[in-house]
């Protein structure tokens, strides 16, 4: 049997899955969208860079309850000491002029047809200028992709509506 692995806040989905494949039906019945984990594309690209963490705030779950349903599923002992996350949604930021968004792409087709759109955002956020806001429109937050661009240089702002996730990066 493999080594414990201790189940918290920075757990890479992918780790989790890896080492519990039984806490997959787990994840899926306490945030049924999380069911696309069932896609081998995303499984070996999204769950292998979001954290727990990262995927509470996707699956608009409190991550306490996230990390302690899993680890009792798996015997662990439950924790209560827990911290937010960092992810959180803010008011539009002074920075926000929607006559700067010079691209906007709605990923959430592409995404349902296991295309990730990484390498796209990337890609067209390294071609833009200072003061230049590109818009990324897709069915959750994604993270670990607005955590990249934040380490390009960019500044981010996320506002949920209805079911999409309107990211905005700012060339800086």
């Amino acid at each position: 049997m493999s080594k414990e692995l201790l189940i918290n806040p920075k757990t890479k989905i992918g780790d989790l899955l890896d080492r519990y494949p039984e806490l997959e039906d787990v994840l899926i019945d306490l945030v049924p969208a999380f069911k696309k984990l069932r896609n081998p594309v995303l499984r070996k690209t999204i769950a292998r860079v979001t954290s727990l963490q990262q995927a509470s705030v996707v699956g608009g779950i409190d991550l306490d309850k996230l990390i302690n349903k899993l680890r009792q599923s798996v015997g662990q002992e439950e924790r209560i000491d827990m911290h937010p996350t960092d992810i959180e949604q803010k008011k539009q930021p002074d920075w926000f002029d929607k006559n700067k968004i010079i691209e906007t792409y709605d990923a959430r087709q592409d995404l349902a047809n296991g295309i990730h759109p990484v390498e796209i955002v990337l890609k067209a956020v390294n071609k833009m200028n200072t003061g230049d806001i590109y818009e990324l429109i897709t069915p959750f937050l994604p993270a670990p992709l607005i955590d990249k661009a934040v380490g390009m240089g960019c500044k981010s702002w996320t506002f949920k509506k209805d079911s999409e996730f309107h990211n905005f990066l700012l060339k800086d």
